[in-house]
């Protein structure tokens, strides 16, 4: 039976005018291409659980058919983002043959479907054997052993070259099987075109959709499909195609280089800014070496709008964190790494330094392979949670926390749904805030625990449910920030959480404010930092000049735990902290401060140029700011 559509007998007559006999029924191009779309997210779906039973018995130990379903469901986004792409060039194609009927492209379809089997072959069977020697998802590091094929076959066996040979031999075979079933038809001139023409063009915005990963805030990126605290299954849900991709646009922003001097040289002049993560002799903070820790980061919250840490601030802005300041230990001379959330986390949990011109957030494997606050107090047995209120697969984020120590992680998604649009960017503060609160209260305390939290509402639009500043958005957005905070805290105190906490509260980066200020200003990277709750022993001010890079060293030096894999970062209050700088980074340049003053350096011209030095020239301030870039840009390619 025909099919009664603007579609049927779409297979060409013979030249005698009849059917050929052998032919069975017809496919529309609409059928078609959903078949292959499907078919397509079909073997990504399969391939995951066959590339868990591959790997050793050691690495996937523990794995039950419960984390296999979950590792397919949670992949499955990544999987139709990446048959979206794969679908995409079909979909022109027979786009074009809808206008174009007598172009025959029954041979095309064979051609590209065996050209789609013959990759997912070889990139399936890549990943898995690559995943035990290299213990990470394919990526952009496979075509390094192109260039020397034969170093790289010495490590393997010729009985172990062979099985693959053939694992990818039978991967092809049974793709294009599957794959080739779905585009064996040749297209016959269609009716009513212009109508399924439109209809094509729905489905084309469909493809679209599913290759961006939805229609939230975050596109489709690694880190969205992590959903354990074990990083092995998170990294069995990621597509390893879509891994391959991805790495392969971000390689070569990975890879740059900022080569001022030669490497002796550099060496030498980053040794002289003693950076070291030695904790001796600390000046002691704490009343306790095992607080629980909760860290609140500010979204954007400047030192311009904290008077404790800028007098020249009006004061009326945030009295909540003036108070806490006061109550509590408050950094003065504390600066952003970076002008971005992304590098402003990395920056922040992991202690490491951010680029003008990349996020080592989005670089999903080599995010993972940092240390973390997390990370460390996990393994001394403390739980570790991550709350924020928007997207948390915006720029990597979820991979970045899952693979860095974190447990858990809750995004808008985890809260009601009349909820999460009370912000143009998700949940509003005071929702969020809220929720943080009935988490700490609910937790048995005698467990040790860390929570990092990041705000949100303190961003453009600068749209608040809140206006005691209304003349100056901006500052307003920031005073409802500052009164969830004083709200937040003022209920803390009276549970018996307070007595063994310590409250971290310093924001990802600044923003530019009073407007028109240039990103080289020092009132652009100038941050606070406070440390309140029951654990901390004394209000005190700390004027040492430090970065947000920093708190890793401090607070775990702190702790009595050993922090000398944050290589970035410093312990401020050991003694060994003789040479107090900070540094900070935006697209155009990068900015150095120590005792001395301040120099920035503009990384665009060539050779790099003085933007501003303050309040004289020093050569060895440049020399300095410019071999610590060229230090953390070679460290970031070894990873």
């Amino acid at each position: 039976m025909r099919w009664k559509t603007p579609f049927k007998d779409i297979l060409p007559r013979t030249a005698k005018g009849r059917k050929k006999s052998a032919t069975p029924r017809t496919s529309a191009p609409l059928t078609i291409l959903s078949f292959f779309y499907l078919a397509t997210t079909l073997l990504f779906v399969v391939a995951k659980p066959c590339f868990v039973w591959t790997q050793s018995a050691s690495v996937r130990e523990g794995v039950s058919t419960a984390d296999l379903l979950q590792v397919m469901w949670h992949g499955l986004a990544l999987d139709l983002a990446t048959a979206g792409y794969a679908s995409a060039p079909l979909w022109l194609l027979l786009g074009i043959a809808i206008w174009l009927p007598k172009t025959h492209v029954r041979y095309i379809y064979k051609v590209y479907a065996l050209l789609v089997a013959l990759v997912f072959g070889c990139v399936v069977v890549a990943a898995a054997c690559l995943y035990g020697f290299w213990g990470t998802k394919l990526d952009s590091t496979a075509w390094s052993y192109l260039d020397s094929p034969t170093g790289a076959l010495q490590s393997v066996t010729g009985w172990y070259l062979c099985g693959v040979i053939l694992a990818v031999s039978v991967t092809v075979f049974l793709a294009a099987r599957l794959l080739l079933w779905a585009v064996n038809r040749r297209l016959k001139p269609v009716r009513h075109r212009l109508a399924l023409s439109g209809v094509w063009l729905l489905v084309g915005g469909l493809i679209f959709l599913g290759i961006r990963g939805g229609v939230g805030k975050s596109t489709a990126n690694v880190g969205m499909v992590y959903f354990s605290d074990r990083l092995f299954l998170n990294h069995a849900a990621v597509n390893p195609a879509f891994s391959l991709l991805s790495s392969l646009k971000k390689a070569k922003a990975a890879e740059q280089r900022m080569d001022f001097f030669p490497a002796d040289t550099c060496a030498a002049l980053f040794a002289a800014l003693d950076y070291n993560t030695r904790s001796e002799n600390t000046e002691r903070l704490l009343h306790t070496t095992r607080p629980n820790v909760l860290i609140v980061l500010m979204e954007g919250c400047g030192g311009q709008f904290v008077h404790a840490v800028d007098p020249k601030s009006d004061p009326n802005v945030t009295p909540n964190l003036n108070r806490l300041a006061h109550e509590g230990i408050v950094f003065t001379e504390c600066y952003a790494n970076s002008y971005r959330t992304d590098r402003g986390t990395v920056c922040t949990f992991s202690g490491y330094p951010s680029f003008p011109n990349l996020s080592v957030m989005k670089l999903a494997a080599k995010a993972s392979k940092l240390p973390s606050i997390a990370g460390t107090l996990r393994e001394a047995g403390y739980d570790t949670e991550f709350l924020y209120g928007g997207d948390i697969n915006f720029t990597n984020t979820n991979g970045y926390l899952l693979s860095t120590g974190y447990r858990r992680t809750t995004g808008d998604t985890g809260f009601p749904p009349e909820a999460r649009h009370t912000h143009d960017w998700g949940v509003t503060d005071a929702i969020a805030f809220d929720s943080l609160f009935q988490r700490i209260i609910r937790r048995p305390q005698q467990e040790p625990w860390h929570i990092g939290f990041l705000t949100l509402a303190s961003h453009e639009p600068w749209k608040v449910p809140y206006s005691r500043l209304p003349h100056d958005e901006k500052a307003n957005a920031f005073a409802y920030l500052d009164d969830c905070i004083g709200r937040f805290v003022e209920k803390l105190k009276k549970t018996e959480a307070w007595k063994n906490l310590l409250v971290i509260f310093l924001p990802d980066h600044g923003i530019n404010y009073p407007e028109g200020i240039p990103d080289s200003d020092e009132r652009r990277s100038h941050i606070p930092m406070i440390w309140v709750g029951g654990a901390v022993s004394a209000p005190r001010v700390v004027s040492k000049i430090c970065n947000q890079t920093d708190l890793p060293a401090t607070l775990l030096g702190q702790m009595d735990l050993p922090h000398d894999a944050f290589r970035f970062s410093r312990d401020v209050m050991s003694a060994t902290y003789r040479n107090p700088c900070a540094v900070h980074t935006w697209n155009e340049g990068i900015y150095f401060k120590d005792s001395t003053g301040i120099s920035v350096v503009n990384l665009l011209t060539k050779p790099a140029s003085i933007i501003r030095e303050a309040p004289a020239p020093s050569p060895r301030r440049c020399d300095a700011a410019k071999a610590f870039l060229q230090t953390c840009y070679d460290d970031l390619r070894g990873l």
